[in-house]
């Protein structure tokens, strides 16, 4: 099975510790793609006018300054580095060592910056998003599409593809083939603030269930022992069955 998780804006940071090692991240294929997002936002975010072209708020100075020191600043695992509703509901800290085992098999987060990382990646914190058209590169989510179709088909393997990304992340990688078929979107009907912390929830649980589930019904199966649910079937060939997951 495997879990896609949107990254969030807001990312913890430390004070001390090792530097990432890019060569040594989950699905190595990625890193040719990686180093030329980094470069090129790394070039970006030393101009005056980098957070424009970035897109964010000019109070973000100082976090799209952090993207020029990506190759010596603190490491954090991506468990440790997204923060945030969703990542509050998934609180894999707290997950006992089966659940953390699968959350680290099952778990993909997809980032404008790294591609797609593992809980157990460490990383540089930075300022990015994949609606982003980057100078030097172009959109990203264009720019990872093909990176991405090279690893994640493996990394779902006969289970299903459990979609909790937004409509932005969701745009870097569409699954297709035999595996759109087992691509299950999670939806929370009424649409609100709390739709990410149901998803984590979602998440934290299949975890935790220890289900791999391979088809759509099956998925939906095991999110009913905590959620309430209605599967919906793609309304037309290469689209994603559809989960709507309410909290009890």
């Amino acid at each position: 099975m495997l879990i896609l998780l949107p990254p969030s804006e807001t990312k913890s940071t430390r004070r001390r510790g090792r530097p990432m090692a890019l060569d040594r991240l989950s699905f190595p294929s990625l890193l040719p793609v990686r180093e030329q997002v980094g470069i090129a936002l790394a070039k970006v975010s030393e101009q005056p006018d980098g957070t424009d072209q970035l897109g964010v708020s000019a109070t973000l100075a100082e976090e799209v300054a952090r993207n020029t020191r990506l190759d010596s600043a603190p490491a954090l695992r991506a468990s440790s580095l997204y923060t945030g509703v969703l990542y509050d509901a998934l609180d894999y800290a707290t997950l006992d060592p089966a659940a953390r085992r699968r959350a680290n098999r099952w778990l993909v987060v997809i980032s404008a910056l790294y591609g797609a990382l593992r809980p157990t990646d460490a990383v540089a914190p930075y300022r990015l998003s994949m609606g982003t058209n980057l100078p030097g590169v172009g959109p990203l989510a264009s720019a990872w599409r093909q990176a991405l179709q090279e690893v994640l088909p493996e990394a779902a393997g006969r289970g299903a593809v459990v979609d909790c990304r937004s409509s932005t992340y969701a745009a870097a990688w569409v699954p297709g083939g035999d595996l759109a078929g087992r691509w299950v979107q999670v939806r929370i009907p009424g649409a609100t603030h709390m739709a990410k912390h149901t998803r984590g929830l979602v998440a934290r649980h299949l975890c935790e269930a220890g289900t791999d589930a391979r088809t759509p019904q099956a998925l939906a199966e095991v999110v009913s022992r905590a959620f309430d649910v209605e599967l919906h079937e793609p309304v037309r060939a290469g689209k994603p069955w559809t989960l709507d997951a309410l909290a009890r």
